[in-house]
């Protein structure tokens, strides 16, 4: 799943060609991935009428590395742990904490990670995550558990974006619920699922703690003994959301965190595009009238907008790419030419995600410049799941006015 980094300008203009539907991959996956694995580059979630760029998804781990420690993702599979050196939390230690801080039940299948580890990134005491997992059976069925700390500035913007509930549009998920705690920390509990489509009945269960001194503690846990592979063994994950909440709020993990070396300042990736919140500014003001159209949902990156519309038939995706330096790439569908030199291509195609009956309607637009605005329409809200109605809530003629509207030209 995730395209985790933009790697400087070359992976940068490689994003800036993907079409419409890879930038919905790259979307999708962040979102289910990347807190598992910390895709640093910047992904859609959503809530109300703000895009989490993501660094965060469904899984396992919100922060970098976060479960195995620093990239390394932890699993059942994993490499036992190392011998500890001196100084410092390791894997060992973690383990016992983790273990002792779970329910009654049988722990098997233990593993554990730290800074103190001689194996950790940057030697001994250079890691700046610790995590522990571990099979979790309380004689209702075996479910992999796994948790992680990490430290990180709580006033960032991905920090926010990590406790943030992902839009429905790109992530399928039964329940999410993000608010702050009376010492003001900011904690999310969210009930989704492995797959984004659900063809394995995997759940996946996630808590994320922020402190406002900037400990994150994530916890992650799924109804059978792997993330994947794995045949369910119960409903539910084995905890419950009280118990998953108790596991990430307990006041050992504060210790833990102090012994993390806190990370750098990032550097803010180059914009790939126009902002998004003007993008999606745009889009919404470009949408048909006297159609009834309302938008239940809604969010943006850069260069990026999206808008779930329903206008009483269903719910409807409608997204936007508006991309500068695209001369080199065609159109996709039926092309025409503009006298101004502007090429079009019209497009009708299945829908890529797996949802039963999606379709999608594309208006791909290139000016001589280069400047690319490409706008699609589905007849779902989400593509994952089945469409809602017969067609896309806009035409293709409706897509191509806005694609084709001269208010773009100010986003050169």
């Amino acid at each position: 799943m995730p395209f985790e980094d933009r790697l400087g300008e070359a992976l940068r203009r490689t994003g800036d060609s993907f079409e419409l539907g890879d930038r919905r991959d790259l979307v999708e996956s962040g979102l289910l991935r990347g807190r598992r694995r910390l895709a640093r580059r910047r992904m859609a979630a959503v809530t109300g009428s703000v895009l989490a760029l993501a660094t965060v998804g469904l899984g396992g781990a919100y922060a970098a590395g976060f479960v195995g420690g620093d990239g390394a993702g932890a699993s059942v599979a994993a490499p036992p742990p190392q011998p500890q050196a001196s100084g410092g939390i390791g894997g060992q230690r973690m383990i016992v904490l983790f273990t002792s801080s779970l329910p009654p039940g049988k722990v098997t299948q233990e593993q554990g990670r730290g800074p103190a580890d001689p194996q950790a990134p940057g030697g001994p005491g250079g890691g700046t995550t610790a995590s522990a997992s571990g099979v979790f059976d309380d004689g209702k069925g075996a479910g992999l558990v796994s948790l992680g700390v990490s430290r990180v500035d709580p006033a960032a913007e991905p920090s926010g974006q990590q406790v943030t509930c992902p839009a429905r549009a790109f992530v399928d998920y039964d329940a999410c619920k993000a608010e702050q705690l009376a010492d003001g920390s900011r904690y999310l509990f969210l009930q989704g699922y492995e797959y984004p489509d659900r063809r394995e009945p995997t759940k996946e269960w996630r808590a994320v703690l922020i402190t406002p001194k900037g400990t994150m503690v994530e916890a992650s846990e799924w109804n059978a003994p792997a993330e994947k592979g794995a045949a369910v063994s119960r409903d539910t994950p084995p905890l419950t959301a009280e118990q998953l909440r108790t596991l990430v709020t307990s006041p050992k993990w504060l210790s833990v965190a102090d012994g993390l070396r806190a990370p750098g300042k990032p550097d803010r990736p180059a914009a790939n595009g126009p902002s998004g919140e003007a993008v999606q500014k745009q889009l919404l003001a470009l949408l048909p009238s006297g159609k009834g159209l309302k938008v239940v949902e809604r969010g943006n990156q850069d260069g990026y907008a999206f808008a779930v519309v329903d206008d009483g038939k269903g719910k409807s995706l409608v997204e936007i790419n508006v991309q500068p330096r695209m001369s080199d790439v065609s159109p996709q569908g039926e092309a025409s030419t503009l006298p101004d030199g502007t090429r079009i291509g019209l497009d009708k195609r299945p829908g890529e995600k797996g949802g039963d009956g999606v379709v999608g309607w594309t208006a791909d637009t290139v000016r001589p410049d280069g400047f690319r605005v490409v706008v699609s329409a589905y007849n779902t809200g989400n593509q994952s799941k089945p469409a809602t109605r017969t067609e896309p809530a806009l035409s293709l003629a409706e897509l191509k006015a806005i694609a084709l509207d001269p208010h773009w030209l100010t986003f050169t």
